[in-house]
């Protein structure tokens, strides 16, 4: 059974630059023939992560570091143990490159997204073979010189396959939605139970400069040229962001945990609903909670993505962009449930004008805790059967 949940979202952000390419600019993409604001499915699910931590939706424990200084979480722990931090840093170091993940220059050659529970477990075994360790990294300067040489280094005994095993499976909610790839280690890598795309501007995307200039503070008087200018680009736009969870998949990537399950996706809901991209927050503060919210629970289903609601870009009207992005997304959703059944439980939040969207398949709710609780139910409903 394919059980989903899935989300679709309109969201307008006041002139910002959230999510930026190489040049400074804010990213873009080409759809319907016309040029559409866009912010990366990267940046959103890095603001998710650090939402859940933030707002500790979850306990450390059920989280991930992704990360290239994985040798420097492994030592701290082994510091807490009462091993020395020099002596500690090389032993995890070594247990690093006896995995194939060697530490050069300080760092892993990429990021590695690991459990908390793994690198606890990989900090344990290293603490029951101390010994091994400390012969084999007697210093951590010539530590840190072996390590750097070696691909992957030699253990002795099965420590290896220990270290190995330590890698086998984590309860980290977030490696289990957004997945991970450790190149070096095929085998440990994890399917993303949750896909995410990019958000997309429902209409044409306009670009526009911020020229700026800044005065010294201790010399005001000496306004005839700026101490510093330069230009900031950005836009403003109503994004269409779309989400959809594999339920059985993320009941197996947390090895068959609902209840972890079901706290995790009220956790992804809560961020998809708060957690924002940082980018030039700073200086735009484009603080806007999404204008509709809504969620769909399906069985036996593909995912839909609504996007094509918009392929004919929106065109501001008297209800503004947002209304007419709405009708949009309304009547796509409509169409596609009639000509392609599979129609599910829906529900939505419209935080425009809290009025009833007519041609919206689903239940309103007033408020985004009562559909995070409905929706939840359902959920709950669906892994008990996974189980």
């Amino acid at each position: 059974m394919k059980a989903l949940l899935e989300l679709h979202i309109l969201q307008n952000f006041a002139p910002s630059n959230l999510n930026r390419d190489d040049t400074g600019s804010p990213k873009d993409a080409y759809f319907g023939g016309v040029r559409r604001a866009r912010i990366s499915s990267q940046s959103f699910k890095r603001a998710m992560r650090l939402y859940f931590r933030e707002q500790q939706l979850l306990n450390p424990d059920e989280l991930g570091e992704r990360t290239k200084r994985a040798h420097e979480a492994i030592r701290d722990l082994l510091v807490q143990r009462g091993r020395g931090r020099d002596e500690a840093e090389a032993a995890a170091m070594a247990a690093l490159g006896g995995l194939g993940l060697p530490v050069k220059d300080g760092k892993s050659q990429y990021l590695l997204f690991l459990g908390r529970d793994e690198l606890e477990r990989v900090a344990g075994i290293i603490e029951a073979h101390w010994d091994d360790f400390a012969a084999l990294t007697p210093a951590a300067d010539e530590g840190k010189k072996k390590a750097k040489g070696s691909k992957k280094a030699e253990l002795p005994g099965d420590i290896g396959r220990q270290l190995a095993n330590a890698l086998n499976g984590t309860k980290a909610v977030d490696v289990a939605l957004f997945g991970r790839m450790l190149a070096d280690l095929p085998d440990k890598n994890t399917d993303a139970a949750a896909q995410v795309a990019h958000a997309l501007g429902t209409h044409a995307a306009n670009r526009e400069f911020d020229f700026y200039t800044a005065v010294d503070d201790l010399k005001p008087e000496d306004n005839a040229g700026a101490d510093m200018l330069g230009t900031v680009e950005f836009g403003s736009a109503t994004f269409y962001r779309y989400a959809a969870v594999d339920l059985a998949k993320l009941l197996e990537n947390l090895g068959g945990d609902a209840d972890l399950a079901l706290r995790g996706l009220r956790a992804f809901l809560t961020a998809a609903v708060y957690a924002l991209p940082g980018g030039k927050q700073n200086t735009f503060a484009a603080h806007n909670p999404p204008s509709l919210f809504a969620t769909v629970v399906r069985e036996d289903a593909s995912p839909r993505n609504l996007a094509n609601a918009f392929e004919v870009p929106v065109r501001p009207g008297q209800g503004g962009i947002v209304e007419n992005s709405m009708k949009a997304l309304a009547a796509e959703w409509d169409r596609q449930e009639r000509i392609f059944g599979q129609a599910g439980r829906g529900r939505y939040v419209n935080a425009r004008d809290e009025r009833d969207l007519e041609a919206l398949p689903g239940e309103r709710f007033p408020d985004i805790a009562g559909l995070l609780d409905a929706t939840l139910a359902d959920v709950e409903h669906l892994l008990d059967g996974l189980r």
